[in-house]
């Protein structure tokens, strides 16, 4: 149900396997600059495996975190998130929207695969019913914003309404 494919790319579910390139992935500032209010680097292994057991709780008939591989070769090149976006000023509690997202190990970075798999995960939402996806980037992340309007999203502006801090906030609308 998970499982999604484009031309390129395979969108599985995560295993404890994958949790070495997990690792590496969040281990490097320059994928983990932008995310949260102090972003912090991956110390050790065993925060990968716990992220990994987090999302493999992520049990819900739409939203899900994708492990994003090329198809020819299996090699991993990162994660694609289709999940509930939290509401400022509420702690974690959800806003009742739903936010698309991308984490991509910087060696996958400028071939077109955030934007490809995107496109696939947004398609997802259409077909399984949600009229609204939202994306969420730091004011600094030119790459995803870029990625945000190759896929057809509308950069609403600068917003506070979720994460408790100011995100430059993009919407997606089924077609």
């Amino acid at each position: 149900m998970h499982h999604l494919e484009t031309d390129r790319l395979t969108l599985r579910s995560w295993t404890l396997g994958d949790a070495d390139f997990v690792f590496d992935m969040y281990s490097r500032l320059e994928v983990r600059r932008y995310i949260g209010h102090a972003p912090t680097v991956m110390q050790e292994r065993d925060e990968a495996v716990r992220l990994l057991e987090r999302w493999s709780e992520l049990q819900h008939p739409v939203h899900h975190v994708w492990a994003v591989e090329r198809t020819d070769d299996e090699q991993l090149l990162g994660a694609l998130l289709l999940k509930s976006i939290p509401a400022s000023g509420t702690g974690d509690a959800p806003s009742g929207d739903t936010e698309i997202g991308w984490h991509f190990h910087p060696r996958a970075w400028g071939h077109g695969y955030a934007s490809e798999a995107a496109a696939r995960v947004l398609t997802h939402a259409w077909d399984a019913g949600l009229d609204r996806v939202v994306a969420v980037t730091n004011p600094a992340n030119t790459a995803s914003m870029a990625v945000c309007r190759r896929i057809g999203m509308t950069h609403l502006g600068q917003s506070d309404a979720y994460y408790d801090t100011v995100c430059e906030l993009f919407e997606a609308r089924r077609p």
